[in-house]
């Protein structure tokens, strides 16, 4: 399903992908993982909720926006960008970090713009704006010594800015204090049961940020990420925020 939001074109690819289009301007959040450009589901994957997209390689993006290691996918940016793309990743992405074979967020074909938690910057056309995103060490989102599977530091939100509207992608992140006073048109939370806000945090950060849009993104990818979508809808709804949802 395609979402028309104050002349943007956004579409959820899956997982963490979001897609931003105006008349002169692509901006991809999180591209990749987990079968979202490629069309197969990772071995261990019991495909739950969305079902593989197709060979995705569309080379449109101005701009490729990447939270943190867990969403980077090298051969996902690679599907997604040309040679005038720029990237704008965590600074904190580093390769080694994880199992899979990633080409360093550096060695990338692409001009690249590295950013921490708090910057802003202007790429093009588009204003950015990254925002804490991380676990609270005394909530739920812990492993099993107690320490955050999202520490602070490890990655970021983003607030882009494409033709005067505001998207605010949380990243894999809890509801922090600071996010509620964000100006977010559309607002495009993470609402799995595990490692980030859930579906009743977010419907309450909505509230309280009241944009003109929720669009929840990152939920149903495989069992941990598990969430009732519909009741999601239904309790912002409720609070007067309009929502949509895009499950296939």
């Amino acid at each position: 399903m395609t979402v028309r939001h104050d002349g943007l074109t956004v579409d959820w690819l899956g997982y963490a992908t979001l897609r931003i289009e105006s008349d002169d301007t692509v901006v991809y959040l999180d591209p990749g993982r987990y079968g979202t450009l490629t069309g197969e589901w990772e071995p261990d994957t019991p495909g739950v909720g969305h079902p593989p997209g197709r060979d995705y390689r569309a080379e449109d993006a101005d701009v490729v926006c990447v939270t943190h290691i867990h969403h980077y996918d090298s051969d996902g940016v690679e599907r997604v960008s040309n040679e005038d793309t720029t990237v704008v990743a965590f600074e904190g992405i580093d390769v080694t970090d994880s199992d899979r074979d990633l080409t360093p967020v550096d060695d990338l074909p692409y001009e690249v713009v590295e950013v921490g938690m708090e910057d802003e910057l202007v790429v093009g056309d588009v204003p950015i704006a990254t925002v804490p995103a991380y676990n609270d060490p005394d909530g739920k989102n812990v492993d099993e010594d107690g320490e955050p599977i999202h520490p602070k530091g490890i990655g970021c939100g983003f607030v882009v800015t494409v033709d005067d509207t505001n998207v605010f992608w949380t990243g894999d992140s809890d509801a922090l204090e600071g996010h509620e006073a964000l100006d977010a048109s559309l607002f495009v939370p993470s609402i799995a049961q595990s490692f980030t806000m859930d579906r009743h945090d977010a419907a309450e950060l909505a509230e309280a940020m009241d944009p003109d849009l929720v669009l929840p993104i990152h939920y149903n990818t495989f069992e941990a990420l598990e969430a009732d979508g519909g009741a999601f809808a239904e309790d912002v709804a409720r609070r007067g925020v309009p929502v949509v949802l895009d499950e296939r």
